[in-house]
């Protein structure tokens, strides 16, 4: 009898986790190593945060909060989202999860369906596709090029397109490649979307990483239609150095929410109680320490190179160089190691001393 799930069993390690961890280990072994597996800023949280989760956890926030998380907190997500991408949620349309991660899965959940079709732009972040095969979805892996600057384009869009598509997963700015979409090109992959009202799920975790003249924007936030059709994504690791405590959320149409707020009640229920607390000090307090990193990475030598301060990028990549040709002026040996700036879905050599 077999004891593992098909599905499960069908499944890849995240190969993101096994290169941070090989690094992680080979640092405490004494070698001088450059991780480049790990979306993680090297700063510590700011005390502000760390201070107002260690109140709140002396003061006894101990307890159960609602599945979706306390509601100062869900109202906090719903000010910044209408204060920073010009998106009105009501709290109760807002999830927060273990990650952003957490809350790609199961907005994924909530809507795939088996046999459904999922386009996946590549360079993609690699747990999309096992994700949406763990839903029982197909994923659609559509290469992007340097030529396009590593962007889905609207005809790419349209021609990966089948009566089996549920959704398209966007992610801007982009892991790993830095890729930032423009305006007009989250209005054509939307007009696309809307053709036949396929689901976007808007991963938009390095917001706040962008450089020069260069500005995010919130696919949901271009219409009406566009918003009843979006899922944004996004948390506190990358904008805030939070990685450990793990904390994003998603802002989705009512039904969507009911649906995902659903899942996580039989599954994951609530988010660590006093770290929800560290979430408004986060989004309501002193916002100085996001400038504050992005001008640290601004000043490094390979951010200064002028085609990523012409174009503006970020990504997995952005702590290194952050432009949309991530790879194109690394030392040969990194360059080499990463295959997945080449258009591929995995490295195609194995990363050593």
């Amino acid at each position: 009898m077999d004891m593992i799930s098909p599905s499960i069993a069908a499944l890849t390690p995240s190969l993101t986790l096994k290169v941070t961890n090989r690094a992680k280990a080979m640092k405490a072994a004494g070698e001088e190593v450059y991780g480049l597996a790990g979306g993680e800023p090297e700063m510590d949280t700011p005390d502000n945060i760390k201070q107002a989760a260690i109140t709140a956890l002396n003061n006894g926030a101990t307890k159960y909060t609602p599945s979706a998380g306390l509601p100062a907190l869900r109202q906090a997500i719903a000010d910044k989202l209408k204060r920073e991408n010009n998106l009105e949620y009501d709290p109760s349309q807002i999830t927060v999860g273990a990650g952003a991660k957490h809350a790609c899965f199961n907005a994924i959940m909530a809507t795939v369906s088996e046999g459904d079709e999922v386009i996946i732009p590549s360079p993609y972040w690699v747990s999309y596709p096992e994700m949406v095969r763990m839903c029982g979805g197909i994923p659609v892996i559509v290469e992007t090029t340097p030529e396009n600057g590593w962007k889905l384009t609207a005809e790419q869009f349209e021609e990966a397109m089948t009566p089996r598509t549920k959704m398209v997963i966007l992610t801007t700015p982009n892991n790993p490649t830095g890729a930032v979409y423009s305006e007009e090109e989250l209005r054509a992959l939307g007009e696309v979307a809307l053709s036949e009202d396929i689901l976007i799920l808007a991963d938009e975790i390095y917001e706040h990483l962008v450089y020069g003249d260069t500005r995010h924007v919130s696919i949901a936030s271009l219409s009406p239609e566009l918003y009843d059709l979006t899922i944004t994504i996004n948390g506190f690791s990358k904008g805030y150095a939070m990685t450990g405590w793990r904390m994003g959320y998603s802002a989705a149409p009512a039904p969507i929410a009911k649906a995902i707020q659903m899942i996580q009640d039989h599954t994951t229920s609530n988010v660590c109680t006093f770290a929800q607390y560290g979430g408004i000090e986060a989004l309501t307090g002193d916002q100085s320490f996001i400038s504050d990193m992005r001008d640290e990475y601004d000043m490094r030598p390979p951010q200064r190179h002028p085609e990523r301060q012409r174009r503006g990028t970020a990504g997995s990549l952005l702590l290194l160089c952050g432009h949309q040709q991530a790879g194109a002026h690394l030392p040969e040996p990194v360059r080499q190691a990463s295959g997945t700036l080449q258009g591929g879905s995995r490295p195609r050599h194995r990363l050593r001393q």
